[in-house]
């Protein structure tokens, strides 16, 4: 059943978008809160806006909410080409492939990480939402690579303090246009959505703090392969920070890559790939440490650039 408000618009909200307004009254995103708009759903001093309409402090916003989303639900399926690089009673790691989703959400109808586990006979942690059981940390759709999954709940506990204290080494590779400078550094900037609502994050005044460290592996001419480690693990980080320094991953449309170069590569996606995952055993207190290859698509777009060169 829909949720109708109506109250004035508080001072503080004076000259805001009427998007951004929404979103920090009711707790939306700017993306649903736009969604809203476009539908109809909201009047101010009685009339129809627009998304980029500015509110004043003290008119009359009559807001229609829709009904909250249910909770998508894993669907057990298994996914071609994942492959499992170990496992054992308490986890499992999982060679993730292209356009596979960590776990279901809202809006998502392709395959996932949980749904391809379940569909294939594996055990997950029962901890966390139903959504999201066994999830202790995420790669986009389109990044492939090593991603670990718990499946003992000591494990998921463990594992889930491990990645908010940043003990757990996530190495990734990049594929950039141009070459950084310097070779070596590290973006400290911080992320948060971007302010166009579009499902793209940016580096934003006042996001959550975000760090990335890269170093080169090898210069091409039209572009650097980088060697990346998280400090912390934002969505979208890598994308967002190497968009930010002008320096996007090769495919990655997105965020300001050339299509030009993505298509000569044969790239219909960003170059990133997660290559290392290590971290302390859950239960056996060791360190243990995963590597996942190259996918085909960025092995053949990485000798085309070498062939370039």
């Amino acid at each position: 059943m829909a949720d109708v408000r109506s109250l004035p618009v508080p001072e503080g909200l004076e000259g805001e978008r009427i998007d951004a307004a929404l979103a920090r009254l009711f707790g939306l995103s700017r993306g649903r809160a736009a969604d809203i708009i476009a539908a109809g759903d909201v009047l101010l001093d009685g009339r129809e806006v627009a998304k980029s309409d500015r509110v004043h402090g003290g008119a009359w916003l009559e807001v229609t909410l829709p009904p909250p989303p249910t909770a998508p639900v894993p669907v057990a399926e298994p996914v071609p080409g994942m492959g499992i690089l170990y496992e054992d009673d308490d986890i499992v790691v999982v060679d993730k492939p292209v356009g596979v989703a960590a776990h279901p959400t809202t809006g998502w109808t392709g395959p996932t990480v949980l749904g391809g586990l379940l569909g294939a006979g594996h055990t997950v942690a029962t901890s966390g939402a139903a959504e999201r059981q066994g999830i202790v940390h995420r790669l986009d759709a389109n990044t492939t690579g090593a991603m670990v999954v718990a499946k003992s709940e000591v494990a998921y506990s463990r594992l889930k303090r491990a990645f908010k204290e940043r003990t757990v080494d996530k190495r990734y590779q990049a594929l950039v246009q141009g070459h950084p400078d310097p070779f070596r550094g590290t973006v400290d900037a911080p992320i948060d959505r971007h302010p166009s609502g579009d499902g793209r994050f940016a580096v934003v005044a006042g996001g959550k703090p975000s760090i990335t460290h890269y170093d080169t592996v090898e210069a091409f001419r039209a572009a650097t392969l980088l060697d990346i480690d998280l400090e912390t693990g934002r969505t979208h980080q890598i994308r967002v920070h190497m968009s930010a320094i002008r320096h996007p991953c090769v495919g990655d449309m997105a965020y300001g890559a050339d299509p030009t170069l993505a298509a000569r590569l044969g790239l219909r996606r960003q170059w990133l790939h997660a290559v290392r995952l290590g971290f302390e055993h859950p239960t056996r207190g060791e360190r243990v440490e995963f590597e996942s290859p190259y996918p085909e698509d960025l092995a053949r777009a990485l000798e085309i650039v070498q062939a370039e060169s």
